[in-house]
């Protein structure tokens, strides 16, 4: 019996699951997955190894920042000093996180009581009431402010009351950190002074948003996560503090998100207007943009208890499994044409899509996703920043995201199978390996060539050692019951209790109306795993297995035996059989193609069959990316100053240019181009410099071509991003339809773009050239090797004469242009050899010969040469 549970196991984990083997695992039953979850499963021993670990990569990391980098915002680990937003080259929308409010360590506050370092959390309080100042003169997102900012004063205002209860430590607080909270809320407030209520994306700290100083109020659009992504933060903060207004304004939003979403296919965009509530992108998925708007959802119905919220999510949620949800993978589709997928890559963000599911109790296609996750982190050693639905790498940045390390940990604790501590493990592992550097740990400029960024953002010391530390934790580990909280988006820990002993904030009720929806086993209800996979503990196994060589790592390629489906088509179903013929699919009536097999079928009429035949042909593990130039024409640079730039997929085609597009360079402003223009007039005829970052390329290309720019410049906004160390890439569009766009669009990495830009403010003056690099000036100019065949041959004396004295000819026989070319020696036979030797030698130097004619002129030369 050993020896064939044995054997099952081994089955079960190098197998893909055949039919026979299911019959076998249900006659084993529970004794051969006893076995196997033994062989599988992890000693404590160990997880307190693996837990030590994390907490020396914590230790190494947070103590880098505060040696380093406090009180700035961020580390960046590889100068070993910290990112002071004005001090640092301008990231665009990224540099928006930073308020110089010490961001990295508020975010930090409640991880260090996870982690069980509460000497350290109460020296890091008491750092953030003396250092931390709120009034400063700084614009920042409302969006990122909220999760990490306000959220973090949130979560460790919450630990240390809790500490201070248990009368251990902390009997010094009284509720600095809330005093804080309420005062970075009412600075945040002024963001939603609109007509819509869905606040504006940026705020500033000191002046608010309409005032003359406040540098910005000029934005229109606002992404779907940004507005509804406020609630949890925003409810817990009026509930702890008493004052209304702050849930007040959350659920306003939300409400607008919910009134405008398109109501046949319950989907919403992904950018709308705060003005006129129309969408501007109307793209619809889980990932950037839209993604912590549905993880709201359903975690203000946990916190808060508020039954509208529920009901939103499982009504968007049924829509998302409808449309969006392609088992594994998650595609964005048009929201208004939900059928049809818009782009054919997936980004990283989505990898929290499948801990939700755990939430929603929705555990198969929370598998399939994780797993297919898993295989691309096992392809690239991390989620690319965008990957496509083959699975290669479409942006190679990995800024160390926590997302599947959070699904990891949901999924874990839903399913107890310690397949998740090993998936735990690997990312523990691949950290330390590939992102760990002397000052911290560093995001992965491109998975592919494994360069650095000098960046570590605060999420990940928030984030991710949270995660991989409960995973390998018990609860009896822990200093608090993780039970008794909810994760915010940035995993900042609030009470559950809140709906129970906090009352909820009059005349805020969410508005809502009756929409029915098809109701399942859990739509209010907690999932049983019981229930969802009665007597099949392997169930988490069996659906992993599915795609388990998803990405084709780990098993050969053996091609696919031809498939047969049944159509069935109306006898008058011609326009079907028509629109199949036209994409090559060859359609044969069941009855004429089972003749003479009469028996083994019934015959249908009107029923087709149809053979689907797939050819699988090897493709580049990349799309070809035909690199382009920007080349500096004007004075002092006369064509010699050439910077590699990458193409656009949308706008003019410059390889069928042939002369390229020529022009002045002028700045955008405002820089990043992401609203109207307000140097229109200096732009108009000219080419615009415009930095990545705050929107879409696609809506930047729009304002400057509106602005009367004739090409497009976009600089990265990555410090140390350059075209040798990165790999070029295609620039898309935002979704819709970018036919409205005809300018030439070219993109510079950040180290090309300064000497654009160096260029620009030292000559003010600067043409430029934009076309494919293998057209640029003094490139394609070099005169073509001409082949031709050259006959040499000595005359015998006299046989070219024309007249007397007529001495030794050499004669040159060119058979392409049937030229005949004399020259006259008076020498004798040996020096008109050496001097006709001289002669090609010193032609080889300065004509274009092709190398078949010099070899050829010179082999003639000295005593042995044939005619």
């Amino acid at each position: 019996m050993r020896r064939i549970v044995n054997k099952l196991c081994w089955e079960m984990f190098h197998t893909s699951g055949t039919g026979m083997l299911l019959k076998t695992l249900l006659i084993t039953s529970l004794l051969g997955w006893a076995k196997c979850q033994e062989s599988q499963s992890m000693t404590p021993e160990e997880k307190t190894v693996i837990r030590d670990q994390i907490v020396e990569m914590f230790d190494h990391a947070y103590g880098s920042y505060m040696k380093y980098a406090y009180p700035a915002d961020e580390l960046m680990p590889l100068s070993c000093r910290g990112r002071v937003r004005g001090q640092e080259p301008n990231r665009g929308d990224i540099d928006d996180s930073l308020g110089k409010f010490s961001l990295t360590l508020i975010d930090t506050l409640d991880t260090l009581v996870v982690l069980n370092k509460l000497d350290e959390f109460e020296d890091a309080v008491k750092k953030a009431v003396t250092d931390v100042h709120l009034d400063n003169d700084v614009v920042v997102s409302v969006f990122e402010t909220n999760i990490r900012v306000l959220g973090g004063l949130l979560g460790a205002h919450v630990m240390a009351d809790l500490l201070r209860e248990r009368g251990e430590m902390m009997q010094w607080y009284r509720d600095e950190l809330l005093h804080m909270a309420k005062e970075l809320g009412h600075r945040l407030l002024p963001a939603f002074n609109t007509t819509s209520g869905l606040p504006y994306p940026k705020v500033n700290l000191r002046y608010g948003v309409l005032n003359p100083l406040s540098r910005t109020g000029t934005e229109s659009d606002t992404c779907t996560a940004c507005a509804g992504t406020m609630i949890l933060e925003f409810a817990a903060l009026s509930r702890l503090s008493g004052e209304s207004v702050f849930e007040e304004h959350a659920r306003k939003a939300l409400d607008v998100l919910w009134q405008r979403r398109q109501r046949g296919s319950d989907l919403v965009g992904t950018v709308i207007n705060i003005h006129n509530e129309e969408w501007v992108r109307r793209d619809s998925g889980v990932g950037a943009g839209i993604d912590s708007y549905y993880e709201y959802l359903m975690k203000a119905y946990i916190l808060l208890g508020d039954n509208v919220f529920l009901e939103r999510f499982n009504i968007h949620y049924s829509a998302i499994m409808k449309y969006i949800s392609q088992p594994p993978l998650l595609l964005n589709v048009h929201m208004h044409n939900p059928t049809v997928s818009v782009r054919s890559w997936m980004d990283s963000l989505l990898a929290f899509f499948p801990g939700l599911q755990v939430l929603r109790g929705d555990l198969k296609p929370a598998i399939e996703t994780h797993e297919m996750l898993y295989q691309v982190t096992k392809q690239h050693k991390f989620l690319p920043e965008a990957f496509t639905t083959e699975f290669r790498v479409h942006w190679g940045q990995h800024l160390l995201r926590p997302e599947f390390a959070e699904s990891t940990y949901y999924l874990y604790k839903a399913t107890g199978d310690p397949y998740y501590l090993r998936v735990g493990q690997s990312i523990v592992e691949k950290l330390n390996a590939y992102a760990r550097v002397p000052c911290g740990f560093a995001a992965v400029q491109d998975v592919r060539t494994g360069t650095h960024e000098d960046r570590m953002d605060s999420f990940f010391l928030a984030e991710m050692f949270k995660y991989l530390y409960l995973l390998f934790s018990e609860k009896s580990q822990l200093p608090i019951d993780i039970d008794d909280y909810i994760f915010t988006t940035e995993a900042h820990l609030l009470p559950v209790s809140l709906s129970i002993t906090q009352p909820p904030c009059q005349g805020n009720n969410t508005e809502t109306a009756p929409v029915s929806q098809e109701e399942d086993l859990f739509t209010h209800s907690c999932p049983s795993m019981e229930t969802l996979f009665p007597n099949n503990p392997s169930f988490a196994k069996t659906i992993r297995d599915s795609y388990k060589y998803l990405t084709g790592v780990g098993r050969a390629f053996h091609p696919l035996p031809v498939r047969e489906i049944e159509l069935s088509l109306h006898d008058n179903g011609m326009e079907p059989v028509e629109f199949l013929k036209s994409m090559g699919i060859s359609l044969t009536p069941l009855n004429e193609v089972m003749a003479g097999d009469t028996g083994s079928r019934k015959e249908h009429k009107g029923v087709y069959r149809v053979k689907l035949v797939a050819e699988v042909s090897h493709t580049p593990e990349e799309e070809e990316v035909v690199p382009h130039v920007v080349q500096l024409i004007s004075p002092p640079f006369l064509g010699r100053t050439v910077l590699t730039a990458g193409p656009a997929k949308f706008g003019m085609d410059l390889t069928k240019q042939e002369h390229g597009v020529k022009g002045s360079i002028v700045k955008a402003s405002p820089y990043t181009a992401c609203g109207p223009v307000d140097n229109a007039v200096e732009l108009k005829g000219r080419i615009a410099l415009a930095l990545r970052g705050d929107c879409m390329f696609a809506v930047k290309a729009r304002w400057l071509q509106e602005a009367g720019a004739i090409g497009v410049i976009f600089i990265d906004h990555r410090e140390g991003s350059n075209s040798e160390d990165t790999p070029l890439f295609q620039m898309v569009g935002d979704g819709d339809s970018t036919e409205d766009i005809t300018l030439p669009l070219v993109f510079l990495f950040s180290h090309e773009g300064a000497v654009l830009t160096a260029a620009l403010e030292e000559h003010h003056n600067v043409d430029v050239l934009l076309l494919p690099k293998e057209r640029q000036l003094g490139h394609d100019k070099t005169e073509k090797h001409v082949g031709m065949n050259i006959k040499l041959r000595l005359a015998e004396e006299g046989e070219l004469e024309e007249g007397p004295g007529r001495g030794r000819t050499l004669e040159f026989v060119l058979d392409k242009e049937e030229l005949l070319i004399k020259e006259d020696e008076e020498d004798e036979q040996q020096r008109q050899q050496q001097q006709f030797c001289s002669m090609a030698t010193e032609n080889d130097r300065t004509e274009s010969h092709s190398a078949d004619s010099s070899q050829t002129a010179n082999s003639n030369c000295g005593p042995d040469a044939n005619p």
